[in-house]
């Protein structure tokens, strides 16, 4: 299995001709599978060789994400079609990118400019259309107050009349004071606040007047879209006026000239309407400029920003080689897998010849003591799983890889939570919807949850296959058992069925064929005869797993050649475990085989308080109780077995290393504490005993408590079991078939409705939330632990594939 043991992987050197470097490096991220060192660490960024070429790029990269963010504006995506038939030069890209962009900052400015003035001469129309209706409406009141003030004169006015007329007569024209004027908007926000500044600015020595703007007006300034008022403001002398300007241009109100010549006004509004219409034929002119210019960039943008990362992906990989000696050639080195050889030869031929080099490439295999990375092939159904994994961390070199196993474990144990076959049918039909639009999908930017559920989707899909099994075994579609394979196996004792509550049912058929009975649901007996299978059920199942996990530490040691680990490890963890808990899931089996009553708290608590005593009616077979003593004797002798002769053997190999007797190099065992004593040796160190015993101690004392606490752990498969069956069941009876027994449509339809959203809300999306992460502790925690060490690094090779659409 490929996927059991990462690649074999192998240290290389490449000596690459100056001439032919460039085309090398690309080849290679074609081909993806070569992981380069960094031989250049001491330099920084700026003083690499090719930081000049780097920061080209960078400007080139400026230029493409300018040009998509006004696409985005203008609604235009990037098409995936490209006019151009041959190999884009960089030279002749970066000169047309820069023309374009300059064409397009000219014709950004251009129409900001136009449009602007647009605003603006908007803007002034609305001042003069509504400064002019004050205007009018005020002269046809002052003249309609004339004529009648005229009438009373002629008339027998008043007293005071005849010495009003005398003093409006005797009043020199010279003398009158004229009033100014300021118009313009102002945000409709601030006209409050502008109002009751003006009126303390001016000790209320002015008269405002606010018309509202019915639609909102674009603001020259910002280019927002606001609610405005027109305001006009009348001033009495140069000191009032002088406040009143610097009011405005605090408050931001644009202002506008205004005249009170009722020609002159009808004579600029026709002015004013002409420009308006002239600059709109401008203006669209030149929005149709800019699009048919994004347009033609949406048609080659994909390619030259592919071309432009490659470029400097490429630059980035040579800043991370050195130079030779002569400075003709570039020296790098890296990883790759060894059954990668050949094809990276291949696209080091291939680079010379098309780079008509005299010279060709050198491919050196180097001896390494460091650590290599980690590579599995993987596909995407294999992926989503790896993923698991590694999220709690990437495998050693070449360790039993757990992705292998949590292919089939883990859907499992979710589904022994989740088990209901109607509730997986639904969670399938969702995921088959994500497959069979994967390829639209993947093309798409999704959510973040979306996202995430999309990359699962073949989790997803097992999670739910694993579901209906279960389900099936459980007898339950939404909490509703059915006779699917045949008739139930037990009956009422006559027709009428009065005493099934009390007597109980009788068996009048064969077992039945697959799974829980359908009896069982409904009756008093059901949770407890549910809780004691599920809850053996549970304990057989993390037994299980346990001993996968110890039996995959031997194969990783088998593998390493560490007799050690084998003798003092694995022997007695499998002895203790299975001394134990081990025993405890024979003594299930047997209960199950026999019909025994026997009480199997009662036979283990005693076994550790009172080991000697009779097991009475609890006893299970024959020899029961010898055998309780051997595994207890044998669970007592393995902890010592674990905890003391490993340190002592390690510190005798050490010694027997430095007097040159032993040779082996411990860098091909899984310990992490071998590998610190081989890189000791190297250094002629001494041999950290202390350090090692407390090490084993700790790993002793973590294993003995651990496969305790580690039993109890898997009891939450029946604890979440039973939750979501009993919160299926209360779904179904308090919701939907309570809504059924009213007999009214209105409030079955409710209760309908209510059912889905709980189903969907409780059931299908927290509790397989709540499901899948205790499936994951359980992997990470009560399963890895046996075995993976995860303390490895990934392989990440260069290649084009994987370059972000982010990167800068």
């Amino acid at each position: 299995m490929d996927l059991l043991r990462s690649e074999a992987m192998q240290l290389a050197r490449l000596i690459i001709p100056m001439e032919s470097a460039h085309r090398t490096i690309s080849y290679l991220g074609d081909l993806g599978l070569f992981q380069f060192k960094d031989l250049n660490t001491e330099k920084s960024p700026f003083q690499r060789t090719y930081a000049a070429q780097i920061k080209r790029c960078a400007e080139m990269t400026r230029k493409l994400r300018f040009f998509k963010e006004h696409m985005t504006k203008a609604g235009i995506l990037p098409s995936s079609r490209s006019t151009l038939a041959t190999v884009v030069n960089m030279d002749d890209l970066e000169v047309k990118l820069g023309e374009l962009e300059s064409e397009l900052i000219e014709v950004n400015a251009n129409n900001e400019k136009l449009q602007r003035s647009y605003n603006e001469l908007l803007e002034y129309k609305l001042v003069m259309q509504k400064a002019g209706e004050f205007f009018h409406s005020a002269q046809n009141s002052a003249a309609a107050l004339h004529q009648e003030n005229g009438s009373q004169i002629l008339g027998e006015g008043s007293i005071d009349s005849p010495l009003l007329l005398e003093q409006e007569m005797s009043m020199d024209p010279a003398k009158q004071v004229r009033l100014g004027f300021v118009s313009g908007l102002i945000s409709r926000e601030k006209s409050l606040a502008f109002e009751r500044i003006l009126f303390r600015a001016t000790r209320g020595n002015v008269f405002l007047k606010q018309v509202v703007v019915e639609d909102p007006v674009i603001d020259p300034l910002s280019g927002d879209k606001m609610e405005k008022n027109v305001f006009l403001v009348f001033y009495s002398g140069e000191r009032a006026k002088s406040k009143i300007l610097k009011i405005c241009d605090a408050f931001g109100a644009n202002r506008y000239p205004f005249t009170d010549d009722l020609g002159k006004q009808y004579q600029m509004i026709t002015e004013v309407s002409g420009k308006l219409s002239e600059l709109k034929i401008t203006i669209d002119a030149g929005q149709l400029h800019r699009f048919n210019i994004l347009q033609a960039i949406s048609f080659e943008f994909e390619q030259w920003n592919r071309l432009v990362k490659k470029e400097k992906s490429v630059y980035h990989t040579l800043n991370m080689l050195n130079f030779d000696v002569t400075k003709k050639c570039l020296v790098g080195e890296g990883w790759c897998p060894v059954s990668a050889t050949d094809q990276i030869k291949s696209c080091l031929q291939r680079a010379s010849l098309d780079s008509n080099s005299l010279v060709g490439a050198i491919f050196q295999v180097l001896e390494t003591q460091e650590s290599p990375p980690t590579y599995f092939r993987t596909n995407k159904y294999t992926s989503a799983f790896q993923e698991i994994v590694d999220a709690y961390g990437v495998a050693k070199y070449q360790e039993a890889n757990p992705a292998v196993f949590t292919i089939v474990t883990f859907p499992f144990l979710f589904a022994v939570m989740f088990g209901d076959w109607g509730h997986g049918i639904c969670l399938f039909i969702a995921t088959l919807f994500l497959i069979l639009r994967e390829k639209k999908l993947s093309s798409q930017k999704l959510g973040d949850i979306m996202e995430m559920a999309f990359g699962g989707r073949y989790v997803i899909m097992m999670m739910a296959l694993f579901s209906i099994y279960t389900g099936l075994v459980y007898n339950e579609f939404f909490s509703v058992p059915f006779e699917i394979f045949g008739r139930s196996s037990y009956a009422c004792r006559d027709s009428s069925c009065r005493d099934a509550s009390t007597a109980g049912l009788i068996k009048v058929h064969g077992t039945y064929p697959f799974g829980l009975d359908p009896k069982w649901h409904g009756t008093r007996s059901e949770l407890p005869f549910l809780n004691s299978l599920k809850m053996k059920m549970s304990i057989l199942l993390g037994v299980a797993q346990m001993n996968l996990g110890i039996i995959l530490s031997y194969a990783n040691a088998k593998f390493f050649k560490n007799d050690i680990n084998i003798r003092y490890q694995f022997v007695p963890q499998m002895i203790f475990l299975n001394g134990l808990f081990g025993y405890l899931s024979l003594l299930i089996v047997v209960k199950w085989c026999t019909g025994s009553q026997a009480d199997l708290y009662h036979v283990m608590i005693y076994m550790f308080l009172s080991p000697t005593a009779d097991l009475g009616e609890n006893q299970l077979f024959f020899g029961q109780k010898f055998l309780q003593l051997l595994l207890l004797f044998l669970a007592l002798v393995a902890v010592p077995w674990m905890l003391f002769p490993k340190p002592f053997l390690l510190k005798k190999q050490h010694e027997e290393r430095h007097r040159g007797q032993l040779y082996e190099p411990l860098h091909s065992t899984d310990d992490s504490f071998e590998l610190e004593v081989d890189s000791d040796s190297h250094g002629h160190e001494e041999f950290e005993f202390s350090e090692v015993f407390v090490h084993q101690l700790i790993h002793t004392i973590e294993f003995v408590l651990g496969a305790v606490s580690n039993t109890a752990s898997y009891l939450r498969l029946w604890a979440l079991s039973l939750a979501h069956s009993e919160l299926s069941s209360v779904f179904y009876e308090k919701v939907l078939i309570l809504a059924y027994g009213f007999n009214n449509i209105i409030i079955l339809i409710i209760g309908i409705v209510v059912f889905i959203c709980a189903t969907v809300g409780v059931l299908l999306v927290m509790e397989t939330l709540s499901a899948f992460l205790h499936a994951l502790r359980l992997h990470w925690v009560e399963f890895q632990n046996k075995f993976y060490e995860g303390d490895g690094y990934k392989f990440s090779p260069f290649s084009f594939a994987l370059i972000s659409e982010d990167e800068e």
